[in-house]
């Protein structure tokens, strides 16, 4: 695994163990974008830095008939992510895989190669090469299917302390919010045929962006 994996597995080896209740009330509009998803009856859910599980379950309860895939880099989080699934009874619906999220092959990993609805929860924050993530999430999209993010915003509509003090703390953990990333979701839409959609929440504090395409 690559240099990142092993920093991703050292950074959370630890954090993962309480990561959900410490990022509960910052990690905002997650949500909100699983209530949006909408994937069709019997349809395919991905999520790209599945982290804990903690996403993909809650997509299970909300969309009860889909199939669920999660893709992560680190092996420690995918290990408290598959005893997640196994608690609340999903691991029948739940398929995991350890792969980066820049080149990983759905084929190998599920034996599939596009999902109905494909998310990133504040993932790309973590991601070095994030633009290209965004690629090749894109390329998971079923014809018909959405692709949908969320992540920190620049945090323009709050106090310049309040930012100071939270990129500094994210940045303790390795993330680093993307000032780019609504245009970035943007020009992406537009190379691969998809209509985009983005917007600022919670005064800039995140940003939700997606693209939709139409089945041909």
């Amino acid at each position: 695994m690559s240099d990142h994996g092993r920093l991703m597995d050292g950074t959370y080896r630890w954090q993962r163990h309480i990561y959900d209740i410490t990022r509960k009330y910052y990690l905002l509009g997650r949500d909100g974008l699983i209530a949006d998803l909408a994937p069709p009856s019997g349809g395919s859910v991905l999520e790209i830095g599945c982290g804990t599980g903690r996403n993909l379950i809650a997509v299970g309860k909300a969309w009860p008939h889909a199939r669920l895939y999660g893709v992560d880099i680190s092996q420690a989080m995918l290990d408290t992510a598959q005893i997640s699934v196994e608690r609340v009874g999903m691991a029948c619906r739940v398929r995991l895989a350890r792969g980066d999220a820049v080149d990983f092959d759905p084929q190998a990993l599920f034996g599939r190669a596009t999902f109905d609805r494909v998310f990133i929860s504040y993932a790309l924050s973590m991601i070095p090469d994030w633009e290209a993530a965004l690629q090749q999430a894109a390329l998971c999209v079923a014809p018909g299917g959405r692709l949908e993010v969320v992540d920190f915003g620049q945090q323009e509509g709050l106090p310049g302390a309040w930012r100071a003090v939270l990129f500094g703390w994210l940045a303790r953990f390795h993330v680093t919010p993307r000032p780019g990333l609504a245009a970035a979701v943007q020009r992406l839409a537009h190379s691969v045929g998809g209509e985009p959609s983005c917007h600022s929440m919670y005064r800039s504090y995140a940003i939700r962006g997606s693209i939709a395409w139409t089945e041909h």
